[in-house]
């Protein structure tokens, strides 16, 4: 007799649930079991969630594609100062640009490729080539006014870098990790061009 209504009163009862309802339902909402949340729900919230990621992921497109852009500059100026330089005396910086070019060339193969694995698309609009302005230049035919040139960019490239990195935060790991790689090589180019640079000067006034 007892058990008997005992069972009845737990058909009659309202089904227990735990203190913190949404903890609850935060957890049946990762199962396929009873009681998982109403399926217009999920869709609504699965809904925002989704287009907040789409929005974020072609943000961090945008900024690869900046940093794409940058580096492909990088390359092209460069190439350029490799070229020009000549001698027994410019043969470091003739290849520190090479290094260069080489690093730059390895920095846009990685800022491509995390563009197609975020299923974008990698730009190189020309006229944003030939304009940016962190790509401005003094420009100049000796060594010492071609490092400084480049000075000057590396300067401007390292910041955006770091902007970059600020921005995704910690939204996208592995976008950072390909960022900060990136920003370590050209933290190093600054320190090698100011050196390159401050050897000449002193060959030139020990000349």
């Amino acid at each position: 007799m007892k058990r008997a209504t005992a069972i009845n009163k737990a058909a009659t009862s309202p089904p227990h649930r735990p203190r913190n309802e949404a903890v609850f339902q935060t957890f049946l909402g990762l199962t396929d079991g009873p009681g998982t949340l109403h399926p217009a729900q999920r869709g609504v919230d699965d809904g925002a969630t989704t287009r907040e990621s789409k929005d974020n992921t072609a943000t961090v497109i945008r900024l690869l594609n900046e940093a794409l852009a940058t580096a492909v500059v990088g390359i092209l100026r460069y190439k350029r100062h490799y070229f020009m330089t000549g001698g027994i005396s410019a043969s470091l910086g003739r290849a520190i640009f090479l290094k260069h070019v080489t690093d730059e060339q390895a920095h846009a193969d990685q800022l491509a490729k995390r563009i197609e694995q975020l299923d974008g698309k990698a730009l190189l609009p020309f006229e944003r080539l030939l304009n940016r302005s962190h790509a401005k230049r003094v420009e100049g035919d000796s060594l010492a006014e071609m490092i400084t040139a480049d000075l000057l960019a590396k300067q401007s490239t390292i910041s955006n870098y770091r902007s970059m990195i600020a921005s995704i935060g910690a939204d996208d790991p592995t976008t950072r990790q390909v960022l900060g790689r990136i920003l370590v090589q050209e933290e190093a180019h600054a320190e090698n061009l100011a050196s390159l640079l401050m050897d000449w000067a002193s060959t030139r006034e020990c000349s």
